[in-house]
């Protein structure tokens, strides 16, 4: 159990069953956690909700955007695709993270996408939506970016990400997206430990789509 004197993002991780397939026995630790959530009502509006903190509890960003879309399942990838965006403007590519997610095949697709982007085979295939397929190529573009990143599947009462993904217009006044440059870098404990793969000169082998020319149907 984690000391609960630890941020909440880390404690979220920490505790939670991350699926063996993407998780080694060593240490927790990340740079980065990212919560992320996305919203779906009959009526087509939505929401995206994104928080993002370093491991010590530091706000990288806090996201709550309104949004039109499908079905809650594009909704899902899509908030992720944008946290996952949010972070590569801001982290290094060595860093490790940390992801929570409250979708069961979602956190299942980034951790077989983590073993894929490490030369493993994953066990089982991906299972995507088609049509949040654009969404899923833009999140292992980001997933190869990161030394290691992995994903846990929680609760979505326990998702931070989700009230600003369900009720953004009661959070678009406390938004955070500050300047990379006032993030602190990664601990130099971490960034060097055995059995980290640095992936900084690897290229991102899928563009992810343009956030600028999304549609609904993307």
């Amino acid at each position: 159990m984690a000391a609960y004197s630890r941020p909440a993002l880390r404690n979220l991780f920490d505790d939670s069953p991350t699926p063996h397939i993407a998780h080694p026995p060593r240490t927790h630790h990340r740079d980065y956690y990212l919560a992320a959530d996305g919203s779906f009502r009959q009526s087509g509006e939505g929401g995206l909700g994104v928080l993002i903190e370093t491991r010590d509890g530091r706000t990288v960003a806090r996201l709550a955007v309104p949004d039109r879309v499908p079905d809650n399942n594009v909704a899902e990838y899509r908030a992720l695709h944008l946290g996952l965006d949010v972070l590569a403007e801001h982290a290094e590519s060595d860093a490790r993270v940390g992801v929570l997610v409250d979708h069961d095949d979602l956190a299942a697709n980034v951790n077989r996408a983590t073993l894929a982007s490490m030369g493993d085979r994953p066990p089982h295939p991906y299972r995507v939506p088609r049509a949040a397929r654009h969404h899923w190529r833009g999140i292992r573009a980001r997933v190869a970016r990161f030394a290691e990143l992995r994903a846990a599947r929680i609760n979505s009462r326990e998702n931070p990400a989700h009230p600003l993904a369900n009720t953004p217009e009661q959070y678009r006044g406390a938004q955070v997206r500050p300047d990379p440059d006032d993030l602190p870098g990664e601990p130099a404990d971490l960034r060097d430990e055995p059995g980290t793969r640095n992936r900084r000169s690897e290229p991102e082998q899928v563009p992810p789509p343009s956030r600028a020319d999304r549609h609904a149907s993307d």
